[in-house]
């Protein structure tokens, strides 16, 4: 499962937009509804340390999405996931409020003694007013599939490039020469 080509056409990318993972992949979930393509898998997030998601979530290069059920215990073997900053919202093309955004640190050791790691994890929900009632309708029934989220998991890195802004062959020669005295220029 940690193939990031699994169910995409060959020189596809699993590249979503806040609102299409919120729109075409969490609302579908909560509705009970097929999603095309199917490839973000169900994981328990818990038991999971997070360099330990590659072959059990969606991989994408370093980043890892799945879906897990939204719960207030977030230790993992390890360690434990911790809200940082506020939940932001997440807005359709059109304006309106869809879903929110919540920032998670992953510390190592026990839950308020821990060591900040560089493992960042961003949950969307839908909001509560999303409820269907479709799915409010199985209420009675064992899982209430409202209380969905969608997880990507990534490791920040010291020197992480925004996406799409690679170097080019010239510009990694020019950047590793250290010393731009040694170069020589005609006259």
């Amino acid at each position: 499962m940690g193939d990031s080509s699994f169910n995409l056409p060959p020189g596809f990318r699993f590249f979503p937009t806040d609102e299409e993972l919120v729109v075409h992949f969490l609302h579908r979930k909560a509705l009970l509804l097929p999603c095309h393509p199917d490839v973000i898998p169900d994981l328990d997030l818990y038991p999971y340390d997070p360099w330990d998601l590659d072959g059990k979530a969606m991989a994408e290069g370093r980043k890892w999405y799945f879906y897990s059920r939204r719960t207030q215990s977030r230790v993992t073997e390890s360690g434990y996931w911790q809200s940082i900053g506020v939940e932001e919202p997440i807005f359709s093309s059109s304006g309106q409020r869809i879903g929110m955004k919540k920032y998670c640190a992953f510390y190592i050791g026990e839950p308020s003694e821990g060591v900040k790691t560089n493992w960042i994890m961003q949950e969307y929900r839908l909001m509560d007013s999303s409820s269907t009632s479709r799915s409010s309708k199985r209420r009675n029934s064992k899982i209430d599939y409202s209380k969905w989220v969608v997880c990507l998991v990534y490791e920040k890195g010291d020197n992480d490039h925004d996406e799409g802004t690679e170097l080019s062959c010239l510009d990694e020669v020019f950047l590793s020469m250290d010393d731009l005295d040694e170069i020589s220029l005609p006259n």
